[in-house]
């Protein structure tokens, strides 16, 4: 686990993540992390695309440090925030994942299928993603690897 410091933090979500969504950023800023919530603020329907991609846009270009995405399943928000050359999102659904994608792919988006995972497993999860160093090593050779441009 990383030393614990406070950093700037991208969240989204469509509707179906936005019941999570406000624990979330509640944990975070008790934590003393800054948080630049891009929406959605509701339970209405949206196209989860419109959230993700301001959030990989926060994290590609360092305002933000780490992203985190919400959806129904994970996958919408991971395929779009990928879509980005700087942006390596990963799908979590448990403790050990969420910790994996930061040691060994080092994942700078989370994304959490809010239909899946019950709220306190999400939140632990972030802290977790949060917390987690990147082994570099041979991973790095790896990650190198990632981006196509």
């Amino acid at each position: 686990m990383a030393n614990y410091t406070t950093m700037k933090i991208a969240i989204g979500c469509d509707h179906a993540g936005f019941p999570y969504k406000e624990g979330i950023i509640a944990m975070l800023q008790a934590q003393g992390h800054m948080v630049l919530d891009f929406g959605t603020h509701s339970l209405d329907s949206v196209d989860y695309p419109d959230f993700a991609h301001p959030v990989a846009e926060a994290v590609e270009s360092g305002r933000a440090e780490r992203g985190i995405l919400l959806c129904g399943s994970g996958n919408g928000v991971a395929i779009t925030a990928n879509k980005h050359q700087q942006i390596r999102c990963a799908i979590c659904w448990t403790e050990e994942l969420a910790a994996l994608a930061r040691q060994h792919n080092d994942a700078n988006v989370i994304a959490l299928p809010a239909r899946f995972v019950p709220e306190i497993l999400a939140q632990v999860m972030v802290r977790i993603f949060l917390t987690t160093d990147f082994e570099g090593g041979r991973h790095g050779t790896r990650v190198g690897k990632i981006a196509c441009g």
